[in-house]
């Protein structure tokens, strides 16, 4: 028999067991004394990791044993079995399984080495009568198949009363010793295989040994010679050890598809120059996130039939969860509904710091949409551009998505009257690690809920100020709902300003621990000051260190540090700042572009990243793209094209400009990640499962190599060679949602770009002036003049602006308004329609609002067109 992920849920008594070793199978010749080793962490010294279970209790090191407890009554060993993956098998070898294992007060125990989906078919099984005495147990078999990642588990369920199981000295010797391993990288042209726009940067890198500069030809996909010249010798990169030289062909601005560069008689993989290169990345970077949903059904006919699922953690068997889940031991006495929101990242966790930064960089896609000349005001985020089930509902789609995940962090909130009221909890999850793959509708593990952080709960303050502002022109209701929590949690944290997240706390889900929250203080004040005006949060924003301090890191930002988002939302999202204030904080904001930019032109493989080990780090590229972000900010706030041209180049790195030669996004490129680690899309392990959707974005390299399979696979790589497209590399080939929101942003921004074109000179400057709040605060009355500064004649005009919040026109003269969402256009009357360079028309509103900041719009655009502010 196999373990089951499927089973009915776990019966009342429980059992308490000790493993510590197995064997199996028919006897064979035992292998050679130096056979290598196939099991990872067999003596627990490293801990818990990579040891999964399922049906136990939680998995824990005692005295350098693995042991948990088990619950009485189950009704078949298989509903409960603690193992490992991963593991690899030659046909025709011998291997000897050994382990060690103990029950109190005592139990049958079966080790079984199997296929790891289904039909789960075993290749060795042996059972023994563990007691209270550890015993030795092993057995030498020969591997009937070939399986570079088969399954160990040892089945400890059917016993009538709770056991208590340990294993120790778990090993599986024999197969043959791995061949080094040495990646397949294809041409050593190194460039972008999705392409280049027009009129944007287009550069390559070359592996050569060759110290001298390197003629290049660029050729069509018939083999014409489009355009030539000679490489720039670059030396030894230290990212990746390689010689390697570096070429520029920007001057090449004629579309063409299937073209490739020749070089030191390479020929790279084939690319494009296309204007609507990136189009569809926007809308494939955020599908990512329906996929990932959890509390709901994924629809086939919005994904594609291969990844239609049920609906998981509805406490549907074998789910016990998210609808009614309790805390962990010792942490409240009350149950919560925490449906909804999205998996985090291969596992099933669902975690509020990282959920807080995923949000935020949605919301914040939309968000710009409101101030960047080039995102034509959302309109390719529209109601109806994205694959949601919500589409056509008359609010904005990547809002709709951004909503699941909200909902699910306003339900992990402290309800009034309980102790920490207001406070968010750190994470909900399953008890253990479970293996993979594994569905989520299949997970048979009991949830709990972490104990409430500070971090979390600012987090939750943050995403729900955010909220309170985009979502008013959409959902009164929901914005103050959500503007309550948000102030709530502010006042939450402020009173428990240090609960921290135990490090410790990492079994059945990630740790996220953060011992330095003043970050999150900032940003959770800048995000309620820009929603709200209440002094009080400026004050606190302006006292924070972080204000005037360096948030914008060479290695990026992420979850764990997220002042920079704060920084970001100040220098865009219009505000009240003080003139030289506000150009204080755009100047740091270029600053840091400035520096991006001078790495990016240091760094041969063209990326803003600095190339020592460090730099290299677990989900590396969501940092990258958070540096390439930084840019795109700073092409927003200047038009300066030297920005929008290091961010179109800093992603050639992600679709194929690197030592790797591969795209770390899946179906984009000639040779793309497929195989990213998540229990969802196992298809490696399972073909019957998908790969990862198109447009989902892998962590990448990693010179820490905190996972066994690449620890033993990358041994001594240099950091840019520290990964592997293998489902068992969580920490180099890991999805997670705040990597593919930082791809969703900068897929939206190089969408917009359109042919990377020279930027157009300014030819209006607009005066936009607020007369005050009428009596008693529910309205206000504007007005808006448009001067010509070009040197043509305007012939009718369209002006366009967005309010930040829920600010509503009522009536207006001199021109013809309408509104839809914050979006407001004004169209000329018949007699005002014409403007003569240096002359100017006016017209004015009356507006009502529910309170909050009401600043001036940050873009007004005539005829489509961004104007100066006069």
């Amino acid at each position: 028999m196999t373990p089951s992920r499927r089973r009915r849920a776990l019966l009342a008594a429980a059992v308490t067991l000790a493993l510590t070793g197995v064997a199996a199978g028919p006897a064979a010749a035992d292998p050679p004394p130096d056979a290598p080793e196939q099991i990872e962490n067999g003596d627990f010294g490293s801990g818990v990791a990579p040891w999964f279970s399922y049906g136990t209790g939680t998995l824990g090191v005692t005295d350098g044993r693995l042991c948990t407890t088990v619950p009485g009554g189950l009704a078949n060993p298989w509903d409960a079995g603690i193992g490992q993956d991963g593991v690899p098998l030659v046909a025709g070898a011998e291997y000897t399984l050994g382990f060690d294992v103990a029950a109190t007060p005592g139990t049958p125990v079966t080790a079984v080495l199997q296929l790891g989906g289904p039909p789960y078919t075993s290749y060795a099984t042996v059972t023994v009568t563990a007691t209270g005495t550890a015993q030795r147990v092993e057995r030498t078999f020969t591997a009937p198949d070939d399986n570079p990642s088969a399954q160990l588990i040892f089945q400890v369920g059917g016993s009538a009363t709770e056991q208590t199981v340990c294993l120790d000295d778990v090993s599986l010797r024999g197969g043959e010793p791995p061949e080094p391993y040495v990646p397949d990288t294809g041409p050593r042209v190194r460039v972008n295989q999705v392409g280049y726009l027009p009129g944007g940067p287009k550069n390559a890198t070359v592996v050569t040994e060759a110290t001298d500069p390197l003629p290049w030809q660029l050729r069509s996909a018939a083999g014409t010679v489009l355009a030539s010249g000679t490489t720039t010798p670059r030396g030894v990169d230290t990212a990746s050890a390689q010689n390697v030289q570096t070429l520029d062909f920007s001057a090449h601005r004629t579309p063409g598809t299937g073209l490739t560069l020749v070089v030191d008689g390479e020929t790279s993989h084939p690319f494009d120059i296309s204007g609507t290169l990136y189009d569809r990345l926007r809308a494939d970077a955020l599908q990512f996130f329906y996929a990932q949903r959890s509390g709901t059904a994924i629809d086939g006919a919005l994904l594609g039939p291969e990844y239609a699922r049920p609906a998981g953690h509805l406490g549907v068997a074998p789910n016990q969860g998210d609808t009614d889940v309790p805390c962990q031991a010792g942490v409240c006495d009350y149950r919560l509904d925490v449906r909804g929101g999205w998996y985090d990242a291969g596992d099933h966790g669902k975690y509020v710091v990282n959920g807080g930064i995923a949000t935020y960089q949605l919301l914040s896609t939309f968000e710009r949409t409101k101030t960047a000349a080039t995102a034509n005001g959302g309109a390719a985020l529209g109601d109806g551009t994205l694959r949601v089930p919500e589409r056509g509902n008359g609010v904005p789609d990547v809002l709709d998505e951004a909503r699941w995940e909200l909902e699910f962090l306003l339900r992990m909130q402290v309800p009034a009257g309980q102790p920490l009221a207001g406070m968010a909890h750190h994470k909900v999850h399953d008890r253990n690690w479970t293996g993979l793959p594994l569905a989520p509708q299949d997970d048979p593990q009991p949830r709990e809920l972490h104990p409430p952080s500070t971090a979390a709960t600012l987090n939750l303050a943050a995403t729900a100020a955010q909220c309170a502002r985009l979502y008013a022109p959409y959902d009164a209701a929901f914005a103050a709902r959500c503007r309550t929590a948000a102030t709530t949690a502010y006042a939450a944290a402020e009173a428990n300003p240090t609960r921290y997240a135990s490090p410790t706390d990492s079994t059945g889900g990630g740790a996220y621990d953060d011992t330095d929250v003043t970050d999150e203080f900032y940003w959770a004040a800048v995000e309620l000051w820009l929603t709200t005006g209440t002094p009080a949060y400026l004050a606190d924003l302006t006292a924070s260190r972080h204000h005037t301090g360096d948030v914008f890191d060479p290695r990026g930002f992420g979850w764990q540090g997220v002042a920079a988002l704060g920084r970001l939302d100040l220098a865009t999202v219009p505000n009240a700042l003080p003139a030289a204030e506000l150009a204080r904080i755009r100047g740091s904001v270029i600053a840091a572009a400035d520096g991006y930019l001078a790495e990016l032109g240091r760094q041969a493989y063209g990326l803003p990243l600095p190339g020592d080990a460090g730099s290299y780090f677990w989900g590396g590229n969501s940092n990258i793209v958070n540096n390439a972000v930084v840019l795109a900010t700073a092409f927003d706030l200047t038009r300066d094209a030297r920005y929008r041209d290091g961010a179109v180049q800093a992603v050639d790195y992600l679709f194929g400009r690197n030592a790797l030669n591969i795209s770390y996004v899946t179906g984009w490129g000639e040779h793309a990640a497929e195989n990213q680690h998540s229990r969802i899309f196992g298809h490696q392990l399972d073909p019957s499962l998908p790969r990862p959707p198109a447009g989902s974005l892998a962590g990448g390299a990693n010179a820490a190599l905190q996972d066994p399979f690449a620890a033993q696979l990358l041994a001594g790589c240099a950091p840019m060679f520290c990964y592997v497209d293998d489902i068992a590399s969580y920490a180099t080939n890991e999805v997670a949602i705040n990597w593919n929101s930082a791809l969703a942003w900068i897929a939206s921004f190089l969408a917009d770009q359109g042919d990377s074109a020279a930027v157009p000179t300014p030819t209006c400057a607009v005066t936009y002036t607020n007369y005050g709040a009428w009596h008693g605060g529910t309205g206000f009355t504007a007005q808006l003049t448009i001067r010509n500064t070009g040197t043509a004649v305007v012939n009718g005009w369209t002006a366009r602006f967005a309010f930040t919040g829920d600010q509503k026109v009522r009536e207006a003269w001199l021109a013809k308004v309408a509104q839809s969402g914050a979006t407001v256009t004004a169209r000329n009357e018949s007699y005002n329609g014409r403007i003569d360079p240096g002359g100017s028309v006016t017209f004015g509103f009356n507006a009502t609002t529910g309170g909050g900041a009401n600043p001036p719009p940050g873009l007004v655009t005539v005829n489509g067109r961004p104007c100066t502010a006069a």
